[in-house]
């Protein structure tokens, strides 16, 4: 199965965009997505090439995530996010140790955005998190951003920011913008879906000292006038 998706691939595979694609996420020299190669599929490509494969063998799955393509890549996860909705217990800590294996080839925001709350944040939702503490405190850029992007589903699905939170307080001082950025979405998140007042809380003391990407992200729901009290250290 895993030649027949990959020779399809390459059937609908476009240069030009393939190209851009690189330029988009920045795969040249010293950027964070150096070295990944892009075929140029469109996400919805993409998609209908999971839903035709979405019952691959694991094995052959783990075969396409440690792929040198991008497109592959993804493929595997959101293929992996469809099994696991399936799945039974047992299949569905196959999965989700299959993924923290892999994290090395999980190289991407967007890789780590889409599948992470869906496998990891969900079957942490009623179990020990424990992991995700090692992660945020991992010297690797993705598996910190895995750490906190998997605490979305608590905060999604059961209303929980204590993990956000803590896991925030860890990476406060992380020097990568990508970070920033997935730290301050997911504090935005606390004030949109659970409590403004809470997320406030959180920000007060740490506001002045928060890099500046992830303050942006964390009050840009808030009403103009607080905004700017955030951006000029008057609150």
């Amino acid at each position: 199965m895993i030649n027949q998706i990959r020779k399809e691939i390459k059937t609908i595979s476009d240069p030009k965009r393939a190209t851009a694609l690189q330029r988009f996420f920045k795969t040249g020299k010293g950027e964070y997505g150096y070295g990944d190669v892009f075929v140029g599929l469109t996400l919805p490509q993409i998609r209908n090439l999971v839903k035709k494969y979405q019952e691959m063998d694991l094995k052959d799955v783990v075969m396409l995530l440690q792929s040198k393509i991008h497109e592959e890549r993804m493929i595997a996860l959101l293929v992996l996010v469809e099994q696991y909705k399936k799945a039974n217990e047992k299949v569905k800590k196959q999965i989700f140790n299959l993924y923290l294996a892999n994290t090395k080839y999980i190289n991407s925001w967007d890789l780590v955005d889409v599948t992470t709350p869906r496998i990891i944040g969900e079957y942490l939702k009623d179990k020990d998190r424990s992991i995700l503490y090692k992660l945020a405190k991992s010297d690797g850029l993705w598996e910190k951003r895995i750490s906190i992007m998997a605490t979305y589903q608590f905060i999604a699905t059961l209303k929980q920011f204590k993990d956000t939170f803590a896991i925030a307080d860890i990476l406060l001082n992380d020097k990568h913008d990508l970070i920033h950025k997935a730290v301050g979405w997911m504090l935005r998140e606390v004030g949109k879906r659970i409590s403004q007042e809470a997320e406030e809380e959180f920000l007060k003391t740490r506001y002045k000292k928060m890099p500046r990407t992830m303050l942006r992200y964390a009050i840009e729901r808030f009403p103009e006038d607080l905004r700017l009290k955030y951006l000029k250290g008057n609150v």
